[in-house]
């Protein structure tokens, strides 16, 4: 079942480990070039803002040239943009940059996910999905140890990424010569899925407003708290595999409970992680290591629960409605939290970065709280099956969607 698509899986890995990598890098090397911290931040933002352009626009491009021809295309744009970065250290010019990088990852991403999409059958999806989070964790979390062995300085590592980006366009070429359908254009209603699931739409904000600013300013956090290269690193890898390692025992207990009860427990989660290590900037290592692990424990698999929990109160073929708006409130927040945190860190230091993010989490536990008194639960036999999402194109949502709507309502 997963053999005829090994060809796409490997690109996705090559692509999810350049952009991860990349991600962790600019952090780096933007402190190396002297960047203010709030300058970095606005760069993550930029990064959104293309990315959610393209989660709402880069179905039409393919349509209109097919999705080979959009890989190649955007594949070497992104592959020119870090070398570009490399060239070209300045602040305002890394941020147009990101802009064009985020609109190419998403798309690039929505090809290789629509085209899996296509070419697996119903009966093997739930494996598929599965072999594609593991691509995902392995991809993202072992690149990112290249930037120490290679080093954030110069222009070799930024060269890695291009090569990355590059590599990628040999296994698309390489693969069968099918023909799949090409995406439709996400059908934004902000108000039909806010009134499906106003609990899941302030999820999903409060998930890019934190998510986003631990995976892009996380690093300077690692920084200013005295941790070298190889520790950010191990810093970040250890945020995600905490997030990897929860997303199934989290999504059993939502399957078994109230969901609500589960995000509120996450959301808990989160915030406790995030107060411990808002305590620790000067602590041991470890310790740090350990908060960090607890806060992507809870706060990484947010995305899914709340996704799960939307989909129980969805009607039959509101599936993609509901993930074009979750993208939408997500892409918000994300737009928003990369500066905000940076703008924290830098006018009251590295212990406010997680003070912020656990106010922002203990705002959402609030809001959870509320929405259980105001309405009542699922029942049991109508929850769809929880499915671990990742946050890459929303294709990935509409692959999931025969696993999730597999009960009937």
């Amino acid at each position: 079942m997963i053999r005829p698509i090994i060809p796409l899986l490997l690109a996705a890995s090559i692509l999810l480990g350049g952009n991860g990598m990349l991600g962790t890098l600019i952090a780096l090397r933007g402190k190396l070039e002297g960047f203010n911290t709030d300058l970095i931040g606005l760069m993550g933002a930029c990064y959104f803002v293309g990315f959610a352009v393209a989660s709402f626009r880069a179905a039409r491009l393919i349509r209109s040239i097919g999705h080979v021809r959009t890989f190649a295309a955007l594949a070497a744009i992104g592959a020119v943009a870090p070398l570009l970065m490399a060239m070209l250290p300045n602040a305002w010019v890394w941020m147009a940059i990101r802009v064009v990088s985020g609109f190419c990852f998403a798309a690039l991403l929505m090809v290789i996910e629509s085209w899996i999409n296509e070419s697996t059958k119903n009966t093997s999806r739930g494996r598929v999905l599965g072999v594609y989070r593991i691509v995902d964790l392995l991809a993202v979390t072992s690149t990112q140890f290249l930037i120490p062995i290679v080093g954030e300085g110069g222009y070799p590592i930024f060269s890695v990424v291009s090569i990355m980006y590059c590599l990628s366009l040999v296994p698309v070429a390489l693969s069968n010569r099918t023909k799949p359908n090409a995406p439709h254009n996400l059908k934004l209603e902000i108000g039909a899925v806010w009134r499906i699931s106003p609990l899941a739409c302030m999820t999903s904000l409060v998930i890019g407003l934190t998510n986003s600013a631990f995976r892009l300013i996380g690093p300077i956090y690692g920084i200013e708290i005295g941790l070298d290269t190889n520790a950010v690193i191990i810093f970040m890898a250890m945020g995600i595999f905490g997030g990897a390692v929860s997303q199934y025992p989290l999504g059993y207990l939502s399957d078994k409970l109230d969901r609500r009860k589960t995000v509120l427990a996450a959301t808990l989660g989160a915030m406790l992680g995030a107060i411990f290590l808002s305590s620790q900037p000067f602590a041991a290592v470890t310790a740090v290591y350990i908060g960090v692990f607890i806060f992507g424990a809870f706060a990484l698999p947010l995305y899914s629960l709340a996704a799960a929990h939307a989909n129980d109160r969805a009607e039959l073929g509101q599936y993609v409605l509901v993930s074009a708006g979750l993208s939408f409130f997500f892409s918000v927040g994300a737009v928003v939290g990369p500066y905000a945190a940076a703008l924290v860190l830098e006018n009251f230091g590295a212990a406010a970065f997680f003070m912020y993010t656990s106010m922002v989490h203990a705002s959402l536990m609030v809001v959870v709280v509320v929405r259980m008194k105001r309405r009542t639960s699922v029942p049991a036999e109508q929850r769809s099956k929880f499915v671990a999402l990742l946050k890459t194109s929303p294709m990935f949502s509409r692959m999931a969607r025969h696993i999730s709507q597999s009960r009937p309502r």
